[in-house]
């Protein structure tokens, strides 16, 4: 039996609609075989039935034999024959129409995109080059690959070399403007740590990458017995030189990079990308320049025979044919010339989508804009379709996404979302030229596809050099804009004199908003500097008057030399109380005795809220009192009883149970064993008597700690959730618990039997992974916080059918943190925004942002109400732990700022209603800060028992009269 044809969809273009007209007239003609037609027509029976097979136009005289041998009018069909081929000459629109069938199908060339892993089955060309690469890498386990912008050096490694590694587990990552901080965070999501510690470990010590990848393969070797390597691939190399800025960060990345490389015991293989032009910046490495002998490998232009494969194979692999007049063309336009790969794959891509049928064709090539111009043509397409204030962002969007060259051709930037304008042709643009493959997106991140455009664009060429010194200057100002943001606006960053004037001249419009504010407040303060200029100079006026005035009294003058004297005393000794004040928040992780004395010291020398912040970080208690000795708390989640007596802390799989009684004597009562689960949230219930705990194995753990000292294991019961448990809380009456998940969802549970927990109901409504959760004071709402930026308040009256009553929208960033206050009446919330905001939900679903804390330099990780309802406290990844008064809701003032000396603060608890706070910082240890400033300074001296020595003074306090704060005991001077 003879094979069906395949259905024609006129609608999919006029190559189409007259394949499908030709069979509707054999249809007319009662259906004859294509062999009886083929003895009428006198053409082989397979040129007769491609002609209706709609894959390409058939000649004026196959279609005049097939319409004969059907009956058919020969002088009608002539004419829509040639309005058929009009239709099909080769426009970009009737090209896409013709092809609709195959749109869903995957293009078999890359265009300016990197090939990656997956492209790796139509990646062609370059097998005897990555075959020298993997030899190179197996034996030396360092690889340099030198090669200039466009010759393929990304695709070979990725599409290449990676998959030649089977099993082999792949870390492949770009510089950017922070190395060290993008391989912290790389390596800490795979290791399960926090990127803080890891960067710090990195900056510290070049061998914390190697260990770091050792710990991460010993993870993963119990699970996978295959995975003992990891290949690093660090890609656009280039980028540590044009991105990043500091020179010790650069030399610590590449230190890293060689260690793990070269160890003894190495587990790691590292491949490095970089352009040719810089070959004289790694030379100025000196870990670099050491290995760059052996490690090196250049990567030169496609031989002939290697640029056929990766023109005609891809096209095979796809059942695709390539035009012999188009290899002709496409070879002679390639072959010798450096960086041509991706105008090659950009030109073929192009001519794809002009393909006609299954056939790539040298009309095609042409019609995409030939070699260079196919690359030219669709960014001219693009900027062409933008309207005129689209233009204009478009401009300013390619101006920022370029790193101009200081001796070396220009780079493309890549850049974070945040740094471009949300004007309201920003995100129209974006999107266009993402669908243009001009750009790509990753993550929050946006960057050119390739430089090639850079070289190729002359509208973009012509945009550079109209001002190459204003793009200089904008590009330090964006920099500097940065800076003053991550240091809470600090006026010291701002620009002044020539640098302020220089970069008004810079056209608003192609600032912004961000950048214009630094403008702005760069302006003010420079007025309020010439302001006070003036009246500095009208001040010296008077005083020259009134010198004048003085010489006829000599006994007037010599009275105000005496107190000129006597106020620049007093403004140097109190300089050198804060710098005191400073000192000892520095030293008291290393002598806290000293550390005390010398802030106690500063305080009574100079009570300013800077001295008394300093005192009250100073004096806080690591865990235990400096005299005492044995273990003390540690672990990266607490849970403290209602009564603040008893401490729970999960580190790993384990929880340990504390007397925190007294917080300077932390005593341990018991360790329950989470199984070898990691426990991600604890929470008491409020009676104190259970404790309930959640983690990465998306169960739900209970345990009886009536006897603290002999926990015993309730439950143990599976919640459903598909991925980890982010958190557990526990609400006031102890019948309801509720976990979050990175599955998007909330799920509720009965507790009532903490023996038999049962299941309530699932909360489906954030859209990213779901955090933080608080139960009201009266246990009819729950709040929960998430990724996708948003605070939800669930009506949890009746569990089984709990819905939303308000979302809370404002933060910028992740929400990592709730607390409600005491009365129920106002919501808290801390984000990576570094923000913590106040919600007025005291009238739901009615709600309204009340105050905005915004005191910290980084994320907002924690945040907690005190009893009373007035007061409230944030802390940050920055290490900050600040204290506000928010009895006025709308304008919440600053109380205290104190500072963690080790670093990032993660959590935090009220312990008592006299203002005692319980934190776990970053490094898992556990805090207690006293911020009743009486209660500090009555039992300073005795808590420690020691009395600064006078060469200590002397050191800390210069020509202050020695005045020991704790004189009672004496502290012997050092050697």
């Amino acid at each position: 039996m003879a094979r069906g044809e395949s259905p024609l969809d006129p609608e999919y273009g006029p190559l189409f609609e007259f394949a499908a007209r030709l069979r509707k007239l054999r249809d007319q003609a009662g259906r004859p075989t294509y062999r009886d037609l083929a003895r009428q027509a006198h053409y082989s029976i397979a040129t007769l039935s491609s002609a209706a097979a709609g894959r390409r136009l058939p000649s004026l005289a196959v279609t005049l034999a097939y319409v004969r041998a059907c009956g058919g009018n020969e002088r009608e069909w002539e004419v829509i024959w040639r309005r058929t081929a009009d239709a099909c000459a080769g426009t970009p629109e009737t090209a896409a129409a013709e092809n609709r069938n195959s749109a869903d199908a995957r293009p078999p060339y890359a265009g300016l995109a990197a090939f990656g892993e997956s492209d790796a089955g139509v990646f062609f060309g370059r097998e005897k080059l990555t075959a020298a690469l993997v030899e190179h890498l197996k034996e030396k386990r360092l690889l340099v690959l030198f090669g200039a912008s466009g010759s393929g050096k990304s695709s070979v490694l990725r599409a290449g070399v990676l998959p030649a590694f089977s099993g082999v587990s792949t870390l492949v990552l770009t510089p950017g403007p922070h190395p060290l901080e993008e391989c912290a965070v790389r390596l800490a999501a795979r290791a399960g740590a926090a990127a803080d510690s890891v960067r710090a470990d990195l900056a510290a010590d070049p061998g914390a990458f190697h260990r770091m990848v050792r710990q991460i393969l010993a993870g993963r070797r119990e699970s996978d017995p295959a995975t003992d390597e990891l290949i690093v691939v660090v890609d656009q190399f280039e980028e540590v030189f044009t991105l990043c800025r500091d020179a010790r960060e650069r030399e610590r990345f590449v230190a890293s990079l060689i260690h793990a490389a070269q160890a003894p015991d190495s587990r790691t293989r590292v491949a490095v990308a970089v352009r040719s032009d810089f070959y004289t910046h790694c030379t100025r490495l000196p870990g670099l320049v050491d290995v760059l002998p052996r490690a090196h490998h250049p990567v030169g232009p496609m031989t002939a025979e290697e640029l056929r494969a990766a023109i005609v194979r891809p096209a095979a692999h796809a059942r695709l044919t390539v035009e012999s007049a188009l290899l002709t063309t496409l070879m002679a336009d390639a072959h010798g010339r450096p960086g041509a790969l991706p105008l090659l794959s950009h030109a073929l891509l192009e001519t794809w989508r002009r393909r006609r049928g299954n056939a790539l064709t040298l009309a095609g090539y042409r019609a995409a804009g030939g070699f260079e111009g196919a690359l030219t043509q669709t960014a001219e397409a693009f900027h062409h379709a933008l309207s005129d204030s689209g233009r204009l962002a478009a401009r300013r969007l390619f101006l920022r996404l370029v790193a101009l060259g200081e001796g070396t051709e220009d780079t493309k930037r890549r850049v974070p979302r945040h740094e471009l304008d949300d004007g309201p042709d920003t995100a129209p643009v974006l999107e266009q030229a993402t669908r243009a493959r001009l750009l790509t997106v990753d993550g929050d991140h946006v960057e050119i596809a390739h430089e090639a455009l850079i070289r190729c664009w002359n509208r973009l060429g012509g945009w550079l050099d109209e001002d190459r010194n204003q793009h200089r200057l904008l590009r330090a100002l964006t920099e500097a804009t940065a800076l003053w943001e991550s240091l809470d606006h600090d006026d010291d960053i701002l620009y002044r004199g020539a640098r302020l004037a220089a970069v008004k001249d810079i056209p608003p419009q192609a600032l912004t908003a961000r950048e214009r504010a630094f403008v702005d407040a760069s302006e003010s303060a420079a007025q309020e500097a010439h302001r006070r200029d003036r009246r500095s100079l009208r001040r010296l006026r008077r005083l020259v008057a009134a010198l004048v005035v003085l010489l006829v009294c000599a006994v007037a003058a010599a009275g105000f030399a005496v107190q000129a004297q006597s106020t620049v005393t007093r403004q140097r000794n109190e300089a050198v109380v804060l710098r005191a004040a400073d000192e000892s928040v520095r030293l008291s992780p290393h002598d806290p005795s000293l550390a005390a004395q010398i802030a106690l010291a500063a305080y009574r020398q100079a009570p300013r809220k800077r001295t008394r912040d300093a005192l009250l970080s100073t004096l806080s208690v690591a865990s235990a009192d400096p005299r005492a000795t044995g273990p003390e708390p540690a672990g990266h989640t607490p849970a403290v009883a209602p009564d603040g007596r008893t401490l729970a802390m999960a580190d790993g799989s384990q929880v340990s149970l504390w007397d925190i009684g007294d917080p300077r004597r932390p005593r341990r009562l018991g360790i329950i064993d989470g199984d070898g689960t990691g426990m991600n949230s604890i929470e008491f219930t409020p009676g104190g008597r259970t404790l309930l705990g959640a983690g990465g194995d998306g169960t739900l753990r209970s345990w009886d700690v009536t006897d603290p000292r002999h926990p015993v294991l309730l439950s143990k019961r599976p919640t459903g959730h598909s991925d980890a448990i982010y958190s557990v809380a526990v609400r006031r009456d102890g019948r309801m618990a509720a976990t979050s998940s990175y599955d998007d969802t909330v799920r509720l549970w009965d507790v009532t039997d903490p023996a038999r927990p049962r299941p309530l109901g699932t909360l489906r409504g954030h859209s990213a992974n779901v955090k933080p959760l608080a139960f009201s004071p009266d246990g009819a709402t729950l709040a929960s916080g998430s990724d996708d930026r948003s605070v939800r308040i669930w009506d949890v009256t009746r569990p089984r059918h709990a819905a939303t009553v308000a979302v809370l929208k404002g933060h910028r960033h992740f929400v990592d943190a709730l607390a409600y206050s005491p009365d129920g009446r106002t919501l808290l919330s801390g984000s990576d925004d570094r923000t913590a905001k106040l919600w007025d939900i005291g009238d739901l679903p009615h709600h309204r942002e009340l105050g905005e804390l915004a005191r910290h330099a980084d994320i907002v990780a924690g945040v907690a109400f005190a009893p009373d309802g007035r007061t409230a406290v944030t802390v940050g990844v920055d290490g900050a732990v600040n204290t506000w008064d928010v009895t006025d809701r709308a304008r919440p003032a600053p109380l205290a700022s104190l500072t963690n000396p080790g670093g990032s603060v993660k959590e935090v608890r009220y312990l008592r209603a006299d203002g005692t706070i319980l934190t776990v910082t970053a490094h898992r240890n556990v805090q207690v800060w006293y911020t009743d400033l009486a209660r500090v300074l009555a039992d300073a001296c005795d808590r420690f028992p020691g009395t600064i020595g006078r060469a200590q003074w002397a050191r800390h306090f210069p020509r202050l009269d020695y005045d020991p704060p704790c004189p009672r005991h004496a502290r012997a001077d050092p050697a």
